[in-house]
This record gives C-alpha cells, structure tokens and sequence, in this order.
C-alpha cells in the first residue's frame, strides 16, 4: 500500500493549543478498555490530568475506567467539542462524518492517522482537524506535563518498541 500523498496542511501549534483551550469535552472514538492501547493511555491521562469531559465511543465495550462507553457519538448525552479518533484508516471518513453530524467542533486524528478525505468531510462541514498529533501529547506539551505518566524518556513515538 503506497502511503498516501500529504497535501493537507494543519493547525500551528498556537491554534492547536487554542483549539484545547476552548474544548470542555472530548469524545474517544474507538477508545479500548485495554490498558496496552494507546487510546486507554490517553485516556488514563485527560481523565487525571486534563479538564476535559471525557466519554468513550466503542459499540463492543460497556466499561472503561470506570465510566459508561457509548455505542456512538449520537448516544452522547452532550454533543462532545472534539472528537478523538482512533480507528484504522478506511473507518475514518465515516467517523468524519459522524462527527460532523453529532455537531462537534474539531476532529482530531491520533498519531499514525492521517486521512485527507476525512479531513475535507469535517473541514467542508467547519470543524477544525488535527491529523497525526495525539491529545495527550499536545495537551502535556502546551501545560508542561510532558514527564507526566512515562514521557520522560526524550523519545515520543507512536511505534512500537522492537526487541531483539
């Protein structure tokens, strides 16, 4: 699979920082009750050391650190602000989609996810995007709490660690 070409260009770090400014909520789609997944590791974080109202979207999942999870954004009890993906690559024009039609404000891909298609669905629609950034990350960076829950090591990466 030849990697999809980037012509889409994203926010600055000074509109990222202000897109979590103003974000009160945020919805994990595909969010996993797994504590090796990337989206349970985010999650552990917004939900310690972030003031975000955080909700989880997975059809096959009832619980995740203690909360409800939801089977889509429709069933959100509040139209979430920023809309946190973490699903395979050919999911994400659909969850674009879904985003857009729950009224959130901005799609945000995780690291690793980068989807042009996805981004002109919620651009078209006026939501903001952020493609291959994780919240966490941003999040940690903006408020100085990059050492904060085993970001201390210098390395920040999405890959997985190879051992011999």
């Amino acid at each position: 699979m030849t990697a999809e070409p980037r012509t889409w260009t994203g926010p600055s770090a000074p509109e990222r920082l202000n897109i979590l400014r103003r974000t009160g909520s945020i919805a994990i789609v595909g969010a996993s009750d797994k504590p090796s997944r990337a989206s349970y590791f985010v999650a552990t974080y917004l939900q310690s050391s972030s003031p975000y109202q955080v909700y989880f979207v997975n059809p096959v999942v009832d619980e995740i650190l203690g909360q409800p999870v939801y089977r889509s954004l429709a069933d959100l009890p509040e139209t979430p602000d920023l809309v946190d993906v973490f699903r395979k690559h050919d999911d994400l024009p659909g969850v674009a989609r879904e985003a857009v039609e729950a009224g959130a404000r901005t799609l945000w891909l995780q690291l690793g996810s980068w989807h042009e298609e996805a981004a002109a669905i919620a651009e078209d629609a006026g939501l903001d995007v952020v493609m291959d950034r994780c919240v966490k990350i941003e999040h940690a960076r903006f408020h100085g709490g990059l050492h904060l829950a085993g970001f201390n090591t210098g390395v920040i990466s999405a890959k997985r660690q190879v051992l011999a």
